[in-house]
């Protein structure tokens, strides 16, 4: 039997070999054992890994990409919300059972190594890198924007758009979104316990605030503004759900978290359910709000905020409008922080596989963090948001996450075939139909992003792919250990 490289010995599943490399496939004994004996420190209960999930969720797609749908949709945004969590319903589903029998660091990733082999998994973790990293620099810019708001609404000054915005828009360096994600980092490297509380705190006051808009919004309510409800077609309804989707991307955070649960089979398929509810129901009171105190039309060419909202259908001063900016900066920051922790942990898995530099798997004695990790991901991120503009960050994400969502459906669909007795803490009801309504949602979501995206998703894959075949397929633990198909053997005996 031979040696792991971490230490002790290898699982037997791992002994066998077949003669693919691009194929080869890490056993789900092997990542099970790598999570139960990684030196992450394990500090999150349930409610800390739902509001990681909650954090990572509700923010800019609620705060700012809200007004660049109604546009898109019209009245029927409500109905975009509802779709896109649909869709990003079977998916969670998917993430739930995978997660309890795989609580790793990985995620998808680590999930689609299990199945689909490695080079399905690197494309997967490096739909990851785009959908977390970018994910973060979006969110960063609309960040930016809030603060830029609530110093307008309170001293009236803000800072003059060549320092406030990337190039492109006005500006030549967004400082705001920077300075943030520099935040976020510090916060990251005092460890994951103390990252938990700060996001619990800041969790809080952001469904605070949309709680309020919601309460003084519905005070200007006008069933009118829903006639027709679909005044630019279904396709608009379809083009309003492919936007808001980026509002959902960050329900799979749990699932990064897995070596840092205190219980992870029982609680991350709750802490992601749970979490998916929560900013489904939050966001669609939001949108029903929102048309309902003010028509669509209005927010046409203006990408209105919700405070913008509020001052434009009730008034009353400035009181509302400074109440949730100051909301929306602190929701921003939950969004930021949380994002950022998960875009670590994948790397940290990936980096343990050997696809990615051992320095992203280093993990500070001290803070229980890997620290450099934290370090460099941070300052790509901050490069980005300084420089990208917010909508073409929130379409890259979504097509990236899109695509990993799709083979986490695909692989509880051969996880339930090949290894049908595994233990599972969490089942996926009527499968194989829900896993296939979520490859086909995540699938009709994709075909209504436009032809831009898919030229940067395709680029962005030629550049992996170029990747791995310089670094990664060279690397790879199991290239190490001369293992191509480490499952093959014994799933053939049992069968």
């Amino acid at each position: 039997m031979r040696t792991h490289p971490r230490g002790g010995q290898q699982s037997p599943g791992e002994d066998a070999g077949g003669k693919n490399r691009l194929t080869r496939r890490r056993s789900v004994s092997s990542l099970v054992a790598d999570a139960s004996g990684g030196p992450l420190r394990r500090t999150m209960g349930l409610t800390q890994l739902t509001l990681l999930s909650v954090g990572a969720t509700l923010g800019t797609g609620i705060f700012v990409v809200l007004g660049q749908a109604v546009p898109e949709a019209g009245p029927a945004v409500v109905i975009s919300f509802v779709l896109a969590g649909v869709t990003a319903l079977f998916s969670a589903l998917s993430y739930a059972e995978l997660a309890g029998m795989i609580p790793g660091a990985g995620s998808s990733y680590s999930y689609t190594y299990a199945t689909l082999g490695e080079l399905v998994a690197w494309v997967c973790g490096w739909c990851l890198i785009l959908e977390y990293g970018v994910s973060v620099a979006a969110v960063a810019v609309g960040w930016g924007q809030y603060v830029n708001e609530l110093l307008q609404l309170t001293v009236h000054w803000t800072l003059p758009d060549s320092l406030a915005a990337p190039p492109g828009t006005g500006g030549v360096l967004n400082i705001p979104a920077a300075a943030i994600v520099i935040l976020a980092m510090v916060v990251l490297l005092r460890g994951a316990r103390e990252s938990a509380v700060a996001n619990t705190i800041m969790v809080a006051v952001k469904i605070a605030a949309l709680a309020l808009f919601c309460a003084v919004a519905f005070t200007a309510f006008r069933a009118g503004n829903f006639q027709p409800l679909f005044p630019l077609g279904t396709a608009g309804m379809s083009a309003g759900a492919a936007s808001l989707f980026f509002s959902y991307i960050g329900f799979d955070a749990a699932s990064t978290a897995g070596e840092e649960a205190k219980n992870p089979q029982r609680d991350l398929p709750r802490a992601i359910i749970l979490s998916l509810g929560l900013v489904t129901a939050l966001y669609c009171a939001v949108a029903l709000a929102a048309v309902g105190a003010m028509p669509w039309q209005r927010f046409e060419g203006t990408e209105a905020t919700l405070s913008e909202v509020l001052v434009r259908s009730v008034g009353g001063g400035a009181l509302w409008p400074i109440l949730l900016s100051a909301g929306a900066v602190v929701a921003t920051t939950s969004v930021v922080l949380t994002v950022q922790y998960g875009q670590t942990r994948i790397l940290y898995s990936m980096s343990r596989d050997g696809l990615v530099p051992p320095v992203f798997s280093t993990v500070h004695p001290r803070t229980g963090v890997p620290r450099a990790n934290i370090v460099i991901v941070s300052l790509f991120v901050t490069v980005l948001a300084a420089l990208v503009p917010l909508g073409a960050l929130a379409d890259a994400t979504s097509i990236g996450t899109l695509f990993a969502f799709t083979l986490v459906n695909v692989a509880v669909l051969i996880l339930r075939r090949r290894s049908p007795e595994a233990p599972r803490s969490f089942r996926v009801p009527l499968s194989p139909v829900t896993p296939l309504l979520g490859v086909a949602c995540c699938g009709y979501v994709m075909y209504g992003l436009g032809a831009d995206t898919w030229i940067a998703f395709g680029a962005w894959m030629a550049v992996g792919l170029a990747v791995y075949g310089l670094y990664g397929i060279r690397h790879s633990r199991l290239q190490q250990l001369g293992q191509a198909d480490p499952d093959a053997a014994t799933e053939e005996t049992a069968r």
